[in-house]
């Protein structure tokens, strides 16, 4: 069974862009040194031809499992979000209870995930801790380092 994963149009655009960019480029690309090595005689003690076959069936698994995501990828409608609570793109603003530093993070899917950016994977521990709680909620999240607790201050769209 698929997973289905939610993305802003932005996110949608730049999983297709790759997919397109491995069918239409790299696909070809390695057709081409698959072709070049074949050229080159006897395939039975032909190096270049072997890593040429395993380098095309590795971008073919790489495709297959983009497709996949691809097909189970929804947009999601940003303005129709319920703030109420803390959903996939939600902007969430909060207090790290253990140090009182204040972080603002976006939860997005796992492709999309960008820690400089701001952007936290829901499928990341603390996307997990967060999901579902309001303003004013403490979750507690337990990561490899020990129990990290957040007060939720904001939750917003953008």
């Amino acid at each position: 069974m698929s997973k289905v994963s939610y993305y802003t149009a932005e996110g949608l655009k730049k999983l297709k862009d790759e997919l397109n960019y491995l069918k239409d480029v790299e696909r070809p690309k390695a057709s081409q040194a698959i072709a070049e090595a074949r050229d080159k005689g006897d395939l039975s003690e032909n190096a270049e031809y072997d890593a040429a076959k395993e380098a095309q069936g590795l971008l073919e698994l790489k495709i297959s499992k983009l497709e996949e995501v691809y097909s189970n990828a929804r947009l999601i409608d940003e303005s129709q979000l319920d703030t109420s609570k803390i959903l996939v793109h939600s902007l969430v603003r909060m207090k790290n209870l253990n140090n009182g530093q204040e972080m603002k993070y976006k939860l997005v899917a796992q492709s999309e995930a960008d820690l400089k950016a701001g952007k936290i994977s829901v499928d990341s521990p603390i996307g997990k801790g967060l999901l579902g709680k309001r303003e004013g909620d403490i979750a507690e999240i337990e990561v490899p380092s020990g129990v990290l607790k957040f007060e939720i201050l904001e939750i917003s769209r953008e």
